[in-house]
């Protein structure tokens, strides 16, 4: 098989269908019409596993058995194929979305949450660590954070960063600031990223500090995730943090940053 045909098969993939599925179904499009023995020699498939991969194609609404000796497949039209999809995945999200609602009052998510709060509580803190390849799992994390803060969060962020944090995270930073979450941001202000803060200053406490070129956040004291690269010069892929669950670390770095943040100047931004 060519490298064109290898690549092709992988976007086909796409639709949800397996190597076997797409290798089938592909067959049978330059076909119209033919019989299992005909998609698996086309195909490549084993004949042992043809009927089988048939019959899901079948259930899936990609092709259709036509009636008669010896049975034969029609392949359905790909535009109709692309809308039965989008329907069934619209259709499978909704129901698990049910399914993820319900387990949310339910007395199996207190027993999770539970284990889990007994299990870390049990673990040496210096094991509650994890390394976070990419800006986005970075981002996954700090907004999960945001999400669990109850007295206290602490954000430093970059001339740029903050305007992407602002877009990321205004509403968790919302919600936060609702509950009565106290929000510091230590950031160097410029004409940049003026307008980010003008959004987030309703619900923080913005200081400039350009001397200050960092980006952490700290949660409660206890939390910690630091960023080690400098995100002027690192693309988003390979950006690179440090995530820290250790009341030690975290209080230790909080005193740091109140020193640095007594001396900074608060920032007045007006919408």
């Amino acid at each position: 098989m060519s490298i064109v045909q290898k690549d092709f098969l992988k976007k086909i993939k796409d639709f949800g269908l397996n190597s076997y599925e797409a290798k089938i179904w592909t067959a049978l499009l330059s076909r119209g019409v033919s019989t299992a023995g005909e998609l698996s020699d086309i195909a490549g498939v084993p004949r042992s596993r043809s009927y089988d991969v048939l019959e899901s194609l079948e259930k899936k609404g990609f092709i259709i058995m036509k009636l008669g000796k010896p049975i034969k497949y029609i392949a359905v039209n790909p535009e109709e194929v692309v809308d039965r999809v989008k329907k069934n995945v619209i259709k499978d999200a909704e129901q698990q979305t049910q399914v993820l609602d319900t387990l949310r009052g339910s007395d199996i998510l207190d027993e999770l949450k539970s284990l889990h709060k007994n299990g870390v509580e049990m673990v040496d803190p210096a094991e509650i660590t994890g390394a976070l390849r990419g800006r986005n799992n970075s981002y996954d994390q700090m907004e999960a954070m945001i999400k669990a803060c109850e007295e206290e969060f602490i954000m430093v962020s970059t001339e740029d960063g903050i305007v992407r944090k602002a877009d990321a995270f205004f509403r968790a930073l919302k919600k936060a600031h609702e509950r009565g979450v106290k929000i510091k941001i230590a950031v160097p202000v410029t004409d940049k990223n003026r307008k980010a803060l003008a959004d987030l200053a309703p619900i923080a406490t913005i200081k400039d500090l350009k001397k200050l070129n960092a980006r952490f956040c700290i949660a409660d004291g206890k939390e910690v995730l630091f960023m080690l690269l400098d995100d002027a010069t690192v693309h988003p892929t390979y950006d690179l943090g440090v995530w820290l669950n250790t009341p030690y670390f975290a209080e230790a770095l909080t005193q740091l940053f109140e020193l640095a943040w007594e001396e900074a100047k608060e920032i007045k931004i007006k919408a």
